[in-house]
């Protein structure tokens, strides 16, 4: 079984900004560049013979790219935090590519749970439990920083990533990069 997921790459210069967004925060443990992506759909673990349908499925995916506008902060856990967030604006094309991975990943018969798509990228996360200093330090920090807004960049490509969940936190491996469609 592997423990899989489809993301939006994120553009460099969206990932060189997003680094400084959670700068001075100083809780938490903030998400490595090289890990910093937009979750199209978590398929979680999944039997091997999932994976060839999968890829075919999505490599004859022929979708334009998507615009990422990146704003506005969150706090995800309600009262126990686990992540901070930056949002994605919910535009036409990224929602059409997400819904398009989800029946790709259906068709290869993986099982999902039907849920809205919020689209977003992790920035920090935090281990349940946090202080009551440190929350109050995290809602200070979202209040000052929370109307932070990265400027529009194209995502280009998705990937099929293996997530591998270790004491030092989960890594990510790219099984496949598919391209989109230029504008």
């Amino acid at each position: 079984m592997r423990r899989l997921f489809i993301a939006l790459d994120l553009p460099e210069p969206l990932r060189d900004g997003l680094l400084g967004v959670a700068e001075g925060l100083g809780i938490g443990r903030e998400v490595e560049e090289e890990n910093l992506h937009l979750t199209l759909c978590f398929l979680d673990a999944q039997p091997d013979d999932v994976l060839e349908p999968l890829h075919e499925g999505l490599s004859d995916l022929r979708l334009p790219q998507a615009r990422l506008q990146l704003q506005g902060l969150e706090v995800w856990g309600g009262k126990s935090p686990n992540a901070l967030v930056m949002l994605a604006e919910r535009v036409p094309e990224l929602l059409h590519l997400q819904e398009k991975v989800v029946q790709v990943a259906r068709g290869a018969g993986i099982d999902l749970p039907r849920r809205r798509f919020k689209p977003h990228v992790t920035l920090v996360r935090f281990q349940r439990g946090l202080p009551p200093d440190a929350q109050a330090r995290l809602a200070a920090f979202v209040l000052s920083q929370g109307a932070v807004t990265m400027a529009l960049e194209e995502g280009v490509t998705f990937s099929l990533y293996q997530s591998t969940l270790t004491a030092d936190g989960p890594i990510y491996e790219p099984l496949a990069s598919y391209d989109l469609q230029p504008l």
